[in-house]
C-alpha cells in the first residue's frame, strides 16, 4: 500500500493514479533481500515491493486484508514458480502464519493503497461519490456506523485524536444535527457538510474534509493499533540478523514506528509512567540514518511520495521485548458505547 495521508492527501483523495511503491530503491536497500532468504511483505497491496524482493531471489510470504488484492496478486503467484505466498489476513497477524525467529525480513508499508482510494465504492475518497465505508477488509464496523451512531463526544475525540482536525468539535456537533434528520450514507453528503461547517480558506493546502476522512479510515481500520502490534510480532519473527522496515506516511504512526525502535535500542528506558529507568539489551540496531525520505525527483514523479518516511533496524539475539502499548502516540481509543449493541 501507498497513499500519502498527511498534509498531501488531496493526491491520494484526487483521480485515479497509477500505483507506484514509494521510496522502492531504499527499501529495498535497507531490506538487501538475497536468494535463499524469506521476506514478509506485511501489506501486498499492487504487489511492488514483493515483485521486487522476488526479483532478488527471494522467497515471499505476503499478507492483505483486503481480497480484492489477494484476488489480483494470483497473477504473480503463479508467475513466482513457488516462491510467493498470498495470505488474507491482517499484518498484525503473522506469528499465526510464520514460527519465531525464522525470518530474514519484514517489510511494511503503512496506509491505504492508490487502487482501494480509485475505486469509488470502496468509500475512502470524498472526490467520488461512493457508499460512506472505508472498510479495508470489507467486513465489520464501517464509517456509516461511526458517523450515524456514535455520540458527538466521541466523535470529537476520533477527529482530533486520530486526524488532528482543529475543528473536531464543531464537526463532530453539525454531524449529530445533520443525522437526526438523515443518516449519511456517502462520502460526499459528509465532505458536503464539512465544507459549509469548516469552509475552506484560500491559504489552505487540503480540503476541509482530508483529516475528517483520514481520522474515520484510521478508526474503522484500527490502524494504529495493528501497527503496534504487528511491530511487536515482527520482533518475535525475525531470526538474529533479520531487518525489519517501515514506511509510514502519517506522522502519528511514524511516532509509533519511532519510538519502536528507540525503545528496543537497549538504552536506559522506561515508560513514561513510570520514571525509574531500565537498562536492556538492545532488540535492534539502526541501518542508516533515519527518516528516510523522497528525494525531489520521485516527489515529482509521485506526490504520494512527499510524506512518506522510512525507518529501518537490524535484529539483533536479544529476546523479544515486551508488547506495550505506551509506544502508541495516543491512548487506544475505547469501544464506542454505541457501537457496542
Amino acid at each position: 500500500m501507498a497513499a500519502d495521508m498527511g498534509d498531501g492527501a488531496t493526491d491520494a483523495q484526487g483521480g485515479p493514479v497509477r500505483h507506484i511503491p514509494v521510496l522502492l530503491h531504499e527499501v529495498i536497500d535497507a531490506l538487501a533481500p538475497a536468494p535463499g532468504e524469506t521476506i514478509v511483505d506485511g501489506t501486498f497491496g499492487a504487489g511492488g515491493y514483493t515483485t521486487a524482493i522476488l526479483g532478488a531471489g527471494a522467497r515471499v510470504i505476503a499478507f492483505d486484508r483486503d481480497p480484492d488484492a489477494i484476488a489480483a496478486g494470483a497473477a504473480l503467484v503463479d508467475a513466482s514458480g513457488g516462491k510467493l505466498t498470498l495470505i488474507h489476513a491482517r499484518f498484525s497477524q503473522l506469528l499465526d502464519h510464520v514460527e519465531e525467529a525464522s525470518l530474514d525480513g519484514v517489510v511494511l508499508d503503512i496506509g491505504v493503497s492508490s487502487m482501494q482510494i480509485d475505486e469509488a465504492e470502496r468509500g475512502f475518497s470524498f472526490m467520488r461519490d461512493g457508499p460512506l465505508d472505508m472498510r479495508m477488509a470489507q467486513s465489520g464496523v464501517s464509517a456509516a456506523d461511526v458517523v450515524n451512531r456514535a455520540k458527538a463526544s466521541d466523535l470529537t475525540r476520533i477527529f482530533g485524536i486520530l486526524g488532528e482536525e482543529r475543528h473536531a468539535g464543531r464537526i463532530a456537533r453539525a454531524i449529530e444535527a445533520e443525522r437526526a434528520k438523515a443518516p449519511f450514507s456517502t462520502t460526499r453528503q459528509l465532505a458536503g457538510l464539512i465544507e459549509k461547517v469548516s469552509p475552506r480558506r484560500p491559504q489552505d493546502k487540503i480540503h476541509p474534509a482530508t483529516r475528517v476522512f483520514q481520522a474515520l479510515r484510521t478508526y474503522v481500520n484500527d490502524e494504529l493499533g495493528e501497527l503496534a502490534r504487528t511491530l511487536f510480532s515482527a520482533e518475535r519473527a525475525l531470526k538474529p540478523g533479520g531487518r525489519l522496515v517501515v514506511v509510514s506516511f502519517h506522522s502519528l504512526e511514524d511516532r509509533i514506528v519511532k519510538r519502536f525502535f528507540q525503545d528496543r535500542a537497549g538504552k536506559a528506558t522506561g515508560s513514561r509512567h513510570l520514571p525509574m529507568a531500565e537498562e536492556r539489551a538492545a532488540g535492534f540496531t539502526p541501518i542508516g540514518k533515519q527518516p528516510v525520505t523522497a528525494g525531489e525527483a520521485e516527489c515529482a514523479a509521485n506526490p504520494r511520495a512527499r510524506s512518506a518516511k522510512l525507518r529501518a533496524g537490524l535484529r539483533t539475539a536479544a529476546p523479544a521485548g515486551k508488547a506495550d502499548d505506551d509506544i502508541l502516540p495516543v491512548p487506544t481509543l475505547a469501544a464506542l458505547s454505541a457501537l457496542g449493541g
